[in-house]
């Protein structure tokens, strides 16, 4: 190792030591500091140092741009904060790497873009939440601590604890992907030990027989001649109400009484058997349908547009008013089907199944609905009284 004052040697004049690709010149007075000269004759002032047991190396700036004093300067403080077990060369790319917005709006948006179907909801969170409150920090910077606070001020803002949660799951995802892609600086997933809020406040609606009487007399009432079939669809299918108005005729199989969903929320291609109620319904569209539009038509044309509904909110929201169920949203039907099914005594593996819930913990909120099934069921046990259970010579209490 050569060892020299740095101050003695002239900068314009040092070079690379011939045959090697560079030379290092060590600071005689401040042991790990010293100025490296490429073959190229790029001269930059480095530092070697141990951190955390390991031993690592650091450019702390062009010999050209940078002077002596100045790089000795940073040398030292950069030594410190090794003694005090802050690694310098992390701290350096936590300054030097993308903020939280730079990394979610020109990595991440674009990434869920390509694959995600729900993509704008993470648009949304983005840019409402994720942009206003950290967009300013660097990726690398951010802890748990700073999550915390973060979902602490979304509370305070009344907003839902299933939006919170949201928002944790989306920078739980984005610093997984950026640990992934190798984003400079970041190190780890601050909210990776920040747990998802308990959220107790989860309200199921279901439709009663008394209820559903009154939604299918409104909704064929409606203005809308489609809105009858498709409420009536979503009701015998439990399917998502995108999926629904995104069906077309060739994803039917009329022999096996199927649906193909190519498109699910899983990104999995599903399979939804059609009971008797969910054939008449097709059916009865299909006559009304030329044959040679069968197969690449929607099956719930919008006759005005000749294209898939986007939405039918409008046609919806005054049949559920009709009806008396003001806040009934269209979501509901699925759990109406849901509870049906588990109140029919079928298993949660076959909800499960149906609804396409990739986990059976989703499913398993339906649970609770099969309890006045068990009380029915216990009271198959038979009946014995009181005193036929007594051993011999006791006597039962009045």
């Amino acid at each position: 190792m050569n060892k020299h004052r740095l101050s003695e040697i002239e900068l314009e004049k040092v070079k690379c030591k011939f045959g090697a690709s560079h030379t290092e010149f060590f600071d005689h007075e401040l042991p790990g500091f010293y100025l490296d000269v490429l073959k190229s004759g790029r001269k930059s002032y480095r530092l070697r140092y141990r951190a955390n047991k390991r031993l690592r190396v650091l450019t702390i700036g062009d010999a050209q741009v940078i002077s002596l004093e100045e790089a000795k300067g940073l040398a030292i403080d950069l030594i410190r904060k090794a003694k005090f077990g802050i690694d310098p060369k992390l701290d350096i790319a936590a300054l030097n790497g993308p903020s939280i917005e730079e990394f979610f709006v020109n990595k991440y948006l674009p990434y869920v873009k390509s694959y995600k179907r729900s993509w704008t909801t993470d648009v949304s969170m983005v840019k409402n939440h994720v942009i206003t409150k950290l967009g300013h920090l660097k990726m690398a910077s951010l802890t748990a601590t700073d999550v915390i606070v973060f979902v602490g001020q979304m509370k305070s803002e009344n907003y839902a604890l299933g939006t919170c949660n949201r928002a944790i799951v989306l920078l739980r995802y984005g610093f997984e992907l950026a640990l992934r892609w190798q984003i400079e600086g970041v190190k780890n997933n601050p909210a990776k030990e920040v747990k998802n809020l308990k959220d107790d406040s989860k309200i199921e609606r279901y439709l009663t027989p008394l209820e559903t009487q009154r939604l299918l007399q409104a909704i064929r009432e409606s203005e809308s001649e489609m809105l009858q079939y498709i409420v009536l669809f979503l009701i015998y299918t439990g399917a998502r109400k995108r999926e629904v108005l995104e069906a077309k005729w060739r994803d039917i199989d009329w022999a096996q009484k199927s649906w193909r969903i190519p498109k699910t929320k899983s990104g999995k291609v599903r399979h939804v058997p059609l009971s008797t109620g969910a054939m008449d319904v097709i059916q009865t569209l299909r006559k009304k349908i030329p044959f040679n539009f069968l197969q690449d038509a929607p099956i719930f044309l919008n006759k005005r547009t000749g294209k898939p509904f986007v939405s039918f909110f409008y046609s919806w929201n005054n049949a559920r008013i009709r009806a008396g169920l003001p806040e009934f949203r269209i979501h509901d039907l699925r759990h109406s089907f849901a509870s049906c099914l588990v109140n029919a005594g079928r298993s949660l593996y076959e909800v499960q199944e149906l609804l396409g819930h990739a986990d059976i913990k989703t499913t398993s909120r339906y649970a609770h609905l099969s309890r006045e099934r068990l009380i029915e069921a216990v009271e198959f046990v038979p009946h014995i009284k009181i005193g036929a259970m007594l051993p011999l010579g006791a006597q039962a209490y009045d």
